[in-house]
């Protein structure tokens, strides 16, 4: 099976089918190994009744003791190999089923990190989480068609070679009632394919209302709109009910003729050699194998049927999985090398201008204005914004990653320990979603890209004013939070994200309202730490705060997404307008 380091290959994209076919090629060794397991196994069903009949006509009808004992012996021998067989067939798909498994996961994974910031814009939370959840699991499952699948192509056709031993008539029977069955469920296995791709539609659109709702909720709750979700959420979900209730009904039908049918099918053959016994066509003993035979050949008929059913929803799942790995990443075409000095940061769109080495704050009459200066000047939309004399689009991504960090007010946080979920990690898992952004990470200059020590550790926290929350915790860094630390307050919240973004200590820091949901006192305690912690380093910080703009160096005022002044902070109290009414409510709650 495959490690969890390993790397899981490039998968085949130009389809459904392809894809489950790489996964086969990925460990065909032992999906060959299944094959001939379930074969064999599938095989020696079918020679059970091979040696009853012959115990019968030349052991019980004769009054052959010694020949009945052999006979049986054999029997007893055949079933004991079948028993183990069949053991190490249904491990062996196992190891299948989970290396499909995992490799999948590993797939959807290392491909999401490597879309980075474009994985927002290009598909929905709801998609990648069913992608998550349900299809790789039912892509696993398919490949139940590598063993059991094979080995009941191998055993209809041995049976039908048996069955020719006994008469052409009944063998012709088997060979072609098969084929049949296969023609009647056919049609039902397309509608399948088409009603199990709306359903998986539904369902991503419904899980992606589902976090957006959970995300949301406060707020909702306060504007009085939570029963408006609500109400659209129960129709969402009785829609989807619906298409599972459409999915339910084929699937029954699959199912009632996959049990329906072999049972006629066994009827009429078995009524057929009885039919041949009466005439004296065939032996009591050979009535008896064909009994056996068609028994037996119930095993590859229901998993043929089964087959078909797993295929025909696994291809859907794989045509999913597909359709995301064929999302790619903004092209990085940056060709030229980054500033090798500190550098002015220039954003022409906004007309902001960052000098190295000092703290600026982005003030902006509204929120989005400060916040989309910062994504140009860290690179997440295509902008002119410039490092230096150098386009920032000019420069390989890598670089600018390595050395400009975006640390946003919402970024993702992993559960886990406090100290992995600060940044106690590698640098590839914060690409994954694990870092001061929620974008493609940077791999922290100057650091050692192992854990981190525990004096910088130690710096981080107290710089981002976060101790108090490290002591209330039962095992202080040890201690366990919860999948987006919904377990602490937001502005414990708010610290932790600040902690591990200084943690990283980039060359130039884009920060997003580091501090919008902390106190008077604990903003003033990291607005004077953030100071100090980012001395004579590159600093920008979006804030409306009078307590975080009072101790920029530089502070830009923003008017409809453009520099309309720029100064120290109480300069600009005295001579804008527009800017001392933006901060003039918590200003007059400072005095």
């Amino acid at each position: 099976m495959i490690d969890a380091f390993e790397d899981p290959g490039t998968p085949d994209r130009r389809g459904g089918w392809r894809y489950l076919a790489w996964l086969v090629a990925r460990q065909w060794p032992r999906c060959l190994a299944g094959a001939v397991l379930a074969s064999t196994w599938m095989v020696l069903l079918a020679a059970t009744p091979y040696l009853m009949a012959r115990a019968v006509d030349h052991g019980l009808e004769p009054g052959d003791m010694g020949a009945l004992a052999g006979w049986t012996g054999a029997l007893v021998g055949v079933g004991a190999v079948n028993a183990w067989l069949g053991m190490l067939r249904h491990r062996t798909m196992t190891l299948v089923r989970m290396d499909a498994n995992f490799r999948t996961v590993k797939v959807v994974v290392g491909h999401a990190t490597r879309l980075g910031a474009a994985l927002r814009g290009q598909v929905g939370t709801g998609e990648v989480v069913t992608i998550g959840v349900g299809d790789v699991q039912t892509i696993s499952t398919s490949l139940t068609a590598v063993g059991p699948g094979i080995g009941a192509v191998v055993a209809y056709a041995a049976v039908g070679a048996l069955m020719l031993s006994v008469s052409t008539r009944l063998a012709l029977v088997v060979l072609i009632g098969v084929p049949v069955l296969g023609v009647l469920l056919g049609p039902l296995m397309g509608r399948l394919q088409g009603r199990e791709t709306d359903y998986r539609d539904g369902q991503a659109v419904l899980t992606a209302r589902i976090g957006d709702l959970a995300g949301g909720l406060r707020v909702l709750n306060g504007l009085g709109g939570k029963g408006l979700v609500a109400d659209a959420f129960r129709r969402d979900s009785e829609r989807l009910r619906e298409r599972g209730y459409r999915v339910g009904a084929v699937t029954s039908w699959i199912q009632a003729l996959g049990v329906g049918l072999p049972v006629l099918f066994l009827a009429l053959v078995t009524w057929l050699g009885a039919r041949l016994a009466a005439e004296g066509r065939i032996s009591v003993g050979e009535l008896v194998s064909v009994y056996g035979y068609v028994v037996a050949l119930g095993w590859p008929v229901a998993f043929l049927i089964e087959m078909g059913h797993q295929l025909s929803r696994g291809v859907v799942a794989a045509r999913r999985v597909v359709a995301f790995l064929r999302l790619e990443p903004e092209p990085d075409t940056g060709t030229r090398d980054a500033p090798a000095e500190p550098s002015v940061l220039h954003d022409p769109a906004s007309g902001v201008r960052v000098l190295p080495g000092r703290l600026t704050a982005l003030a902006g009459s509204r929120p989005t204005d400060a916040a989309e200066v910062v994504d140009r000047l860290g690179r997440y939309t295509p902008s002119e914004a410039t490092w230096g004399d150098v386009p920032l689009s000019d420069i390989p991504l890598p670089q600018v990653r390595a050395r400009i960090l975006v640390a946003e007010a919402e970024a993702d946080l992993f559960a886990g320990a406090l100290r992995d979920v600060i940044g106690d990690q590698d640098p590839p898992l914060r690409g994954a979603g694990n870092c001061a952004t929620s974008h493609d990470a940077p791999a922290p200059a100057g650091r050692h890209t192992g854990a981190v020590s525990d004096a910088h550790l130690t710096q981080a926290i107290h710089a981002a004013a976060a101790e108090d929350i490290i002591r209330t915790l039962p095992d202080g860094l040890d201690s366990q939070v919860a999948a987006q630390a919904s377990d602490l307050s937001g502005g414990q919240r708010q610290r932790v994200r600040l902690t591990r973004a200084l943690l990283t200590a980039p060359e130039v820091l884009l920060a997003v309202e580091p501090t919008s949901a902390l106190d008077a006192h604990t903003e003033a305690t990291v607005a004077a730490r953030l100071r100090d912690a980012r001395e004579g380093r590159t600093t920008v910080v979006a804030s409306t705060s009078p307590l975080v703009l009072d101790r920029a160096d530089t502070v830009v005022y923003l008017v409809d997404g453009k520099a309309a002044a720029t100064g120290a902070h109480r300069e600009l109290l005295t001579t804008e307008p527009g800017y001392r009414a933006l901060v003039a409510r918590d200003e007059e709650a400072v005095r």
